[in-house]
């Protein structure tokens, strides 16, 4: 089973940066797509920015030119840095990641959340 495990949440002040992590463990025989999300309190889930498996990349137009996914596919983590953090930045911060097994199955996993508060 496939887990992931998010870290690098924080409380800053605006205009900080904080860069997410998120850790995958389990059996992965191909990622498809490995994405972040947010949820603000009282807001619906949105998607923050994605990045297929040969690297193409997409934002969300609220945090274009802030924010930058990256990935190490030899150790199938995906990054989120986040840089001139405004206070509506701040959320649980979800990975998640949709794969298949060795028995190409496809598969989809989140990750337990991480807090980001962006506060003066």
């Amino acid at each position: 089973q496939v887990q992931l495990v998010e870290s690098g949440g924080a409380s800053v002040q605006p205009g900080g940066s904080l860069r997410l992590s998120c850790a995958t463990s389990g059996s992965i025989f191909s990622i498809y797509v490995m994405n972040w999300y947010r949820q603000a309190p009282g807001k619906q889930r949105e998607l923050v920015a994605a990045i297929t498996s040969g690297g193409r990349t997409n934002y969300a137009d609220s945090v274009k030119g802030r924010f930058t996914i990256d990935r190490d596919n030899a150790k199938n983590r995906v990054y989120l840095q986040m840089n001139s953090l405004k206070p509506e930045d701040t959320a649980v911060y979800y990975c998640n990641v949709q794969y298949s097994d060795p028995s190409d199955r496809y598969l989809e996993v989140w990750g337990q959340g991480t807090l980001v508060t962006v506060s003066s």
